[in-house]
């Protein structure tokens, strides 16, 4: 009798997860070409919407190690409409990286799983493999995809029960601006109402975030100029004929036909042939990379330590189908192929004019910390607009500066600069990073988010720390 009750636990224990609760049919077992590791892996789909058919896909990676204690971390890119399995899971802090065959993979020695389990979610539906069977739903806008995503996390917990009460921070980058202010608003509601579950929210993170327009977009024309990309003559002319006050998307207002025609100057000297994520990269050129990856040759090209084909070499990898079936996704059969921003989503563009300095200053007074970073390399989202902006609502807040504008260090080098307002705002600039921190600085990125998960601030002399 005893035997046979020790052997229906065991196979409960295995059907429902290997005891920890988590899905067996979401654990992905290897993926092709993957190095040993002895995290977890999980993806697969969760359903947000029954009656429309939408569904968005997930990709879950268990912390390093111990990761039973370690916090919870959401990631997701921007676009809108880009996916956060090709940037963030693949391209920047997740724990592989794909070769340059486009055919395995690679350990990525500075993953965030080293301080965080990780959570990356394909949103909103018709990004990447998430979908919906009601064409409709491909017509969307920021509201919809936060209330997407509060169903997904609720729905998520119920395949991940142990993460109910565990710390969880939201992190993104980019339009993730967007995504994840309005996102931990709709949390904070759901709390609020809610007299049962209530959302764990630990703090904010994001990278080099479209924030307000009316400065994130005159800041792209300062950083042209400041970094000799642009004539004197250009960049004066943009900076003071220019009216970017309450600039919208996507007709912006602006009758000066001397600005329109300097901006118009500015993109065609900056043209085809700098990356503007990261100015100081080489660009890499798609067609030679595809006919290298399908004569199975190495395409892999580095610029100051970079792989600046990762983006094609993940594209192939993710089309293969022997990937597609471990990481059970594209259960649907899609009539298209993986890529990293859609090319079905009809977005509303007049979103990207929300300002989201009303919800950062509403996050804040919930006593949950806000940390704004910038790869100094970025002239999509240049620091001169976020260093700007977070000053303002600093400024709104009330909040004197706790930590003086100054230098913060990793290994003994500097790793950017950094200020802090109030004890609960933070602005950092990594140096030499990109629009995508982690791609190109990967140490350091990995430094300051350690710092962000552990409530620490970054060091301000050249003397080792803990996260070093």
């Amino acid at each position: 009798m005893g035997v046979g009750w020790l052997f229906v636990v065991v196979v409960v224990a295995v059907i429902v997860g290997g005891g920890d609760g988590f899905p067996v049919e979401d654990l992905v077992t290897r993926l092709p070409g993957q190095p040993n590791v002895t995290f977890k892996q999980y993806a697969g789909y969760v359903d947000v919407d029954d009656k429309n058919g939408r569904s968005l896909f997930y990709y879950f990676v268990e912390a390093d190690n111990d990761p039973d204690h370690k916090p919870l971390s959401l990631w997701l890119n921007g676009g809108p409409g880009c996916s956060s399995m090709g940037g963030g899971a693949f391209t920047e802090l997740g724990p592989f990286f794909p070769q340059g065959n486009g055919r395995g993979l690679r350990v990525n020695t500075k993953s965030w799983n080293k301080v965080s389990n990780l959570l990356f979610v394909e949103s909103p539906a018709g990004v990447g493999w998430s979908y919906s069977n009601t064409t409709s739903d491909y017509t969307t806008g920021d509201a919809n995809t936060a209330k997407d995503m509060v169903t997904f996390l609720l729905n998520w917990y119920k395949k991940f029960p142990s993460f109910r009460s565990r710390e969880l921070y939201l992190t993104g980058e980019s339009y993730a601006g967007h995504y994840i202010p309005q996102l931990t608003i709709a949390l904070l509601d759901h709390n609020e109402r809610s007299s049962d579950f209530k959302f764990n929210i630990k703090g904010v993170a994001i990278g080099n975030p479209l924030l307000k327009l009316d400065r994130d977009v005159p800041a792209v024309y300062e950083y042209y100029w400041s970094h000799g990309m642009i004539s004197d003559e250009i960049g004066l002319t943009i900076m003071n004929d220019c009216n970017f006050e309450d600039y919208t998307f996507p007709s912006p207002h602006n009758e000066s036909v001397e600005c329109n025609n300097a901006i118009s100057k500015a993109n065609d000297i900056i043209g085809d042939y700098i990356n503007n994520y990261d100015v100081i990269l080489d660009v890499c050129y798609p067609s030679l990379v595809e006919q290298e990856l399908r004569l199975k040759k190495t395409a892999t090209k580095i610029s100051f330590g970079v792989d600046v084909c990762m983006s094609y070499e993940r594209k192939y990898y993710f089309n293969l189908p022997e990937v597609q079936r471990a990481l059970h996704a594209n259960r649907t059969k899609l009539p298209y192929s993986w890529s990293m921003c859609s090319g079905i989503l009809n977005y509303n563009e007049n979103d990207g004019s929300i300002d989201l300095l009303p919800l950062l200053y509403r996050i804040i007074k919930n006593r949950i910390p806000v940390w704004i970073f910038s790869g100094d390399q970025d002239s999509v989202v240049p620091l001169l607009g976020s260093r700007t902006l977070v000053r303002e609502l600093a400024h709104d807040l009330h909040f004197e500066a706790t930590v003086p504008y100054t230098a913060w260090f990793h290994k003994g080098q500097v790793g950017g600069w950094i200020t802090e307002y109030g004890n609960l705002l933070t602005f950092a600039t990594v140096r030499g990073a990109a629009h995508m921190v982690p791609y190109a600085q990967p140490d350091r990125a990995l430094h300051l988010f350690s710092s962000f998960v552990r409530g620490h601030r970054l060091p301000n002399n050249t003397r080792p720390s803990i996260d070093d």
